[in-house]
Formats: structure tokens, C-alpha cells, sequence
């Protein structure tokens, strides 16, 4: 941990949980200033509470994009039930023998920002082709900050960025570089889609690894086939609150499932831009997940 940034321990809880709910949308941003204003004391504005908890992608490098062992390119493949033509960051090892697994990374409700092209990065150092679409392609893509991808992902059409990530899925399972094998793994918004293509794509997604994610409908989990690895946080109410009756779908049909709640953390505690990082469980849940993959996946 850097001793330059801030951490969840600097901020009361009832102030993070309400961050969580202006970020998700559940209160407008005059809202969130409003409730947020009592903890603006000493000098502090409301506005630099904002800009402490936002994400500082300065640190989302953990592998840079020009580290020799990998090789980065931007593609764009078609989704015409979705967005048209979606753009993507693809990461891959810069050597390997024949074909290799795949894994669709899948972004937060904001679009492929910084940190979410260095978790495809850190997936092709670990010997995957990584594949992280960003689904505000059709509007102009991810515009360079969080709020505005906020507000341009609520423009689409959830149906649509469905078709957007299931194409991805079906488009790397193809690529040249890819033995066919594929997995998917995703933050937030992406928690849910890493559920939605294990439902939508029973011959497809193989190994699926959603990070704080909404859950699928019961009716919906008899359909999957992939093996799973869940992470929650202990302190995300707002999610959790759908495990206890997605656990019990996943043992009533059967699936193969793992599920880990991290003691402490919050919401988005893998993502290391942000004072919600928690370096012990994010590096535990990342370990589990390159885990799972390379033997759900076969990756060396």
C-alpha cells in the first residue's frame, strides 16, 4: 500500500455506503451533496470528499501497457443485436506455444477505463488472451473520467450491452490466438454480466469469476454449466442481499460453485484506484481467480 492515498478506514462507513449509492446511481448527485454536506467539516468541502473517494487511476498500472512479456492491441468485432461495431482492448503473452484460453473482462458501469485495460494486462502476463470490450463504443467509448462514463452508460439499453458482451464472448472464443476455451470476469455492472453470459452461453463460457455482481433470476441458474468462483464484500448490503437466494438456486440445480465474502471491505475492493481497495483481499481474490481459470481454463 502506498502511503500517499487514502483508504476506506478514512472515511466513515455511513459516508462510503452513500458514495456507493450516488456512484450506483440510488441517489442524484444532489442528493449525495445534500446528505454528504454534515461530513464537510473543518475547512473540508463536499467537493474534495468527492474527489477523495473517486478513483485515481494513476495507480491502475500494475502492468504497464509496454512490459515486454505482453503485447496490447485494440479491436473491434461486430455485435449486430447490440451496439454495431464494439472496440476492445485485447491483451495477450508476447510468447506462447499454439493457442491459448481466453477471458472476457467485462468493466464497471462506467465504461473500459484505465483500471479495467490493466486487469486484462495482468491477465495476459498470467499466460491468457484477454479481451475487455468497452460498451459506450457506440457513444464515443469511455470519455476519460468515471462520471461522464456513468452517464453515458445509462444511456444504453442493458438488452443491448448484453448482445454487446455475448458477441465478445462468441468473438474470442474464435479468435486466432484463442484455443476456444473461455472465461469471463467482471466488477460491478461486469459482476453482473460474468452471471449473465454463464446464463446466456452454457456451451461458451466455461469458468466465470463475477466480482461483487448482481445475480441472476432463479429461474435463470438451472441453465449454467460453467464452473463459478464468487467474490463479495462483507460490507456491500446492497448486493449481498440477492446471494442468500442465488446460493440456494446454484445447489438446488447442481452448478459447480465456489463463494468467498472478503471480512470488512467494501464494494469495489479489488479496484486499486480508490480508497475502497483492500490490498489483502484484493490480492487473495485475484490469486483465487488466476487460480480458477488456469484450472477450469488449462492455462500453464
Amino acid at each position: 500500500m502506498r502511503m500517499d492515498r487514502k483508504t476506506a478506514a478514512d472515511f466513515p462507513q455511513e459516508l462510503l455506503n452513500l458514495y456507493d449509492e450516488y456512484v450506483h446511481g440510488q441517489v442524484d448527485r444532489r442528493g449525495f451533496f445534500d446528505r454528504a454536506s454534515k461530513f464537510a467539516v473543518g475547512g473540508v468541502t463536499v467537493a474534495s470528499i468527492v474527489a477523495a473517494l473517486s478513483p485515481q487511476y494513476a495507480f491502475a498500472e500494475q502492468v504497464k501497457k509496454d512490459d515486454e512479456r505482453i503485447k496490447v492491441s485494440y479491436e473491434t468485432y461486430d455485435s449486430p443485436a447490440g451496439g454495431g461495431k464494439i472496440k476492445g482492448c485485447l491483451a495477450r503473452p508476447a510468447k506462447a506455444e499454439g493457442k491459448l484460453p481466453g477471458v472476457i473482462v467485462v468493466h464497471e458501469n462506467r465504461g473500459l477505463n484505465p483500471y479495467i485495460e490493466d486487469v486484462a494486462r495482468r491477465l495476459a502476463v498470467e499466460g491468457f488472451v484477454a479481451f475487455a470490450p468497452d460498451a459506450l463504443t457506440p457513444l464515443g467509448g469511455y470519455p476519460g473520467n468515471d462520471d461522464e462514463g456513468r452517464a453515458l452508460q445509462g444511456k444504453r439499453k442493458k438488452e443491448e450491452m448484453d448482445e454487446d458482451f455475448i458477441a465478445a464472448a462468441k468473438w474470442l472464443q474464435g479468435h486466432e490466438l484463442c484455443n476456444g476455451k473461455v472465461g469471463v470476469v467482471g466488477f460491478c455492472f461486469g459482476g453482473g454480466m460474468a452471471n449473465t453470459l454463464a446464463v446466456r452461453l452454457p456451451d461458451t463460457i466455461k469458468a466465470a469469476v463475477p466480482f461483487y455482481g448482481g445475480q441472476p433470476a432463479a429461474a435463470d441458474v438451472p441453465n449454467i454449466k460453467a464452473a463459478l468462483l464468487i467474490h463479495y464484500a462483507e460490507l456491500d448490503q446492497r448486493v449481498n442481499a440477492g446471494w442468500p437466494a442465488y446460493e440456494e438456486a446454484l445447489k438446488k440445480a447442481g452448478v459447480k460453485y465456489e463463494a468467498f465474502i472478503y471480512p470488512g471491505v467494501n464494494h469495489g475492493f479489488h479496484n486499486d484506484t480508490t480508497p475502497r481497495y483492500d490490498e489483502a483481499a484484493a490480492k487473495l481474490a485475484w490469486q483465487r481467480t488466476i487460480d480458477f481459470f488456469k484450472k477450469e481454463l488449462g492455462a500453464k
